[in-house]
């Protein structure tokens, strides 16, 4: 029997998302993504700290070839007197990884968790399932990224390694930040930051709080992230850190982003000071670093000149945000359905109906791949109102609401599955399908009461009430 990692409860072999939860289970290797978030991960791979924040080390092939070469002559010569290859193993498998070679960097890594656990060496041990988890994640295999990172911390529990404690229980909460478990993600994060205050580590604590503000923003908890930001800011301008300031900025842009409209300028300056930063260090960053620092701040430039009615400036920064995320990502990103969502409502925004509709669609397809089946709810929703209140192709908008409704209903989502019925009910009373209308108007009265919103309750309760006194003239 297997178990959902999320959940815990049974599930089946050939699920991708579980049916009790909702959340995706591990993808088909023939659409596996590369899934990364905007969060700091931990690697174990750098002794240096500071190293995880800051990359400034560009892969040369031939060099990294080399060293392959070097590497399989050793283990070779490893095997061929008895000793122990888990080392070796370990260093080959970073070659992997910083080549973006998944596959063999999980084939060596498990070949050096099986030598490691043959030796008892604990905290090598330790140093293999935190790395399996963190590919795991990039390639959008979620449970097994869980499941990873869950054993090595399983060991630290025995271990005097508070450090490495710290970084695994970061990756937990950035894996279920991917996977919309706001609650399971702060848990783990308020975890490290405890354990951090606990034992004095300042910049521990540091990358923990950066990341607890991405659920902080999610939970409109503004006030505490200000707090964060500009203790954040202060350490990192002492300590001269030119990524950390930059992460602080994107974070900055986007609190002010959310604090509406009045902050709009702010966020605009916030988001532009980064492009400016990354453009004094991108002689020391790879282009993969490079791009993977400015695609947040192109899209929520896009999205503020969105806002003001800037189309060309609009335009151009959605497709510098695409771009990057293409230059960064492996095959299809989550990020990509984000940017191709805004630029679909560009294109609303402009009365270009079947662009809008046709970026919904790319937006789709990369949700689906993910599993998140929250946004593909959401996607189907807004080309429904397309099809309604623009392109008036009725019977169009009663299909694509059907499948969001569909899609609502699974995830126990109240609110929208009655919006979406009321929605319905209004169509078929307009085609004088009353029987039809009153059916979708009792539905959708149901789930107003069961959110308690007794204004729309009301509101379909008059529609009901209205179809039954027209019923003696039909």
């Amino acid at each position: 029997m297997k178990y959902c990692p999320f959940c815990k409860k049974p599930i089946e072999l050939h699920w991708t998302y579980c049916r009790n939860c909702n959340k995706p289970l591990i993808t088909n290797l023939d659409n596996e993504l590369n899934i990364r978030d905007s969060h700091d991960e931990a690697s174990f791979y750098n002794n240096n700290l500071e190293e995880d924040y800051y990359d400034i080390n560009i892969l040369d092939d031939e060099v990294t070839e080399r060293e392959l070469s070097e590497l399989e002559d050793q283990l070779a010569e490893s095997e061929r007197l008895g000793k122990n290859m888990g080392d070796l193993l370990l260093k080959k498998a970073s070659l992997f990884y910083k080549k973006r070679d998944f596959p063999n960097a999980l084939k060596n890594l498990e070949l050096a968790l099986e030598n490691f656990l043959d030796e008892k060496e604990f905290l090598n041990t330790v140093i293999c399932h935190n790395e399996l988890g963190i590919i795991h994640e990039e390639t959008g295999f979620f449970d097994q990224a869980i499941y990873h990172f869950d054993r090595a911390l399983i060991i630290l529990e025995d271990l005097e390694d508070i450090q490495k404690k710290v970084q695994v229980l970061n990756n937990l909460g950035n894996v279920y930040y991917l996977v919309n478990d706001l609650k399971s993600s702060n848990k783990y994060y308020q975890k490290a930051l405890d354990l951090t205050e606990k034992e004095n580590l300042e910049l521990e604590a540091i990358k923990t709080s950066s990341n607890l503000v991405e659920i902080l923003i999610s939970l409109k908890d503004y006030d505490r992230v200000t707090k964060i930001l500009k203790n954040n800011l202060e350490f990192f301008t002492k300590t001269n850190d030119v990524y950390g300031i930059i992460q602080t900025r994107i974070k900055y842009g986007k609190l002010y982003y959310y604090l509406g409209e009045e902050y709009y300028d702010q966020s605009y300056q916030s988001f532009t000071n980064v492009l400016e930063l990354v453009d004094t260090i991108k002689s020391q960053i790879s282009i993969f670093i490079k791009k993977k620092l400015e695609w947040e701040s192109f899209l929520y430039l896009g999205k503020l000149h969105l806002l003001w009615d800037n189309d060309s400036e609009a335009e151009h920064y959605l497709l510098n945000s695409l771009e990057a995320i293409r230059t960064f990502g492996i095959r299809e990103n989550v990020k990509e359905g984000i940017v191709f969502e805004t630029i679909a409502k560009f294109y609303s925004l402009k009365g270009e109906d079947d662009k809008a509709i046709e970026h919904y669609s790319y937006s789709t397809e990369i949700y689906q791949k993910f599993g998140d089946k929250l946004k593909i709810a959401e996607m189907k929703y807004e080309v429904a109102k397309i099809f309604q209140d623009y392109i008036q192709d009725e019977q169009k908008a009663i299909l694509s609401f059907e499948e969001a409704l569909e899609i609502f209903e699974s995830l126990n989502n109240a609110k929208m599955a009655a919006e979406i019925l009321n929605k319905l009910g209004d169509i078929y009373v307009s085609n004088q399908m009353f029987e039809l209308a009153s059916g979708n108007f009792e539905r959708a009265k149901k789930y107003y009461a069961e959110i308690e919103d007794e204004y729309n309750k009301n509101l379909v309760l008059g529609k009901i009430n209205s179809l039954k006194e027209t019923e003696p003239n039909r």
